[in-house]
């Protein structure tokens, strides 16, 4: 079990180091499925409340829309919109227009399952924080694609599954900055 345990932190390590962030910020899931359910039910289960609101795009996927659907239903949280531009990308111009203080979180994906098309996370990220809100980023379409260094973009969490990066099925992982996961209560008892 100590070589094993061994073996677990070494890859918690890669895994940091690929995406730029620290090792102890890296919360191994079964996908970014899981991730964003595991934020949406901790991290907004306990910092958000009924009138605040969430910001997405509509370039989700389901796995970004339905845990803020669930959030929504049990506590009261708002969800908004974002629209596209004319070539497919999130339109951060109306995003910007778009947030206000009621806002507590933007997640939006980093690369399109759909379109393809790349979001400006360092932007994204500076417009959420510019209204006090967090930013998460689903990173499943953009980790076997392009270099990722979370901390250089500015996102607040950032998830992905092993099998877009060629893995195995059923693992993943969420990154999230120290002092938020801080705050983050357990989900699993």
């Amino acid at each position: 079990s100590a070589e094993m345990t061994l073996a677990f932190e070494a890859a918690r390590r890669r895994v940091a180091g690929f995406i730029g962030g620290r090792e102890e910020e890296i919360v191994f899931t079964r996908g970014a499925t899981e991730a964003i359910n595991l934020v949406a039910y901790s991290w907004g289960g306990s910092q958000l409340k009924a009138g605040d609101r969430v910001l997405l795009s509509l370039l989700e996927h389901h796995s970004n829309i339905v845990p803020w659907q669930l959030l929504r239903d049990r506590i009261g949280i708002e969800i908004d919109v974002c629209p596209l531009t004319e070539d497919g990308r999130i339109d951060l111009d109306a995003a910007g227009r778009m947030l206000t203080p009621a806002h507590k979180l933007v997640a939006f994906a980093h690369v399109s399952n759909v379109m393809g098309s790349t979001l400006d996370v360092h932007r994204a990220a500076e417009m959420a924080h510019g209204a006090g809100a967090k930013l998460l980023v689903d990173g499943c379409q953009a980790v076997p694609r392009l270099p990722v260094d979370v901390a250089a973009m500015g996102c607040d969490f950032y998830v992905f599954s092993g099998h877009k990066l060629y893995g195995p099925t059923g693992i993943g992982a969420l990154w999230a900055r120290g002092e938020v996961l801080e705050t983050m209560p357990p989900w699993h008892g």
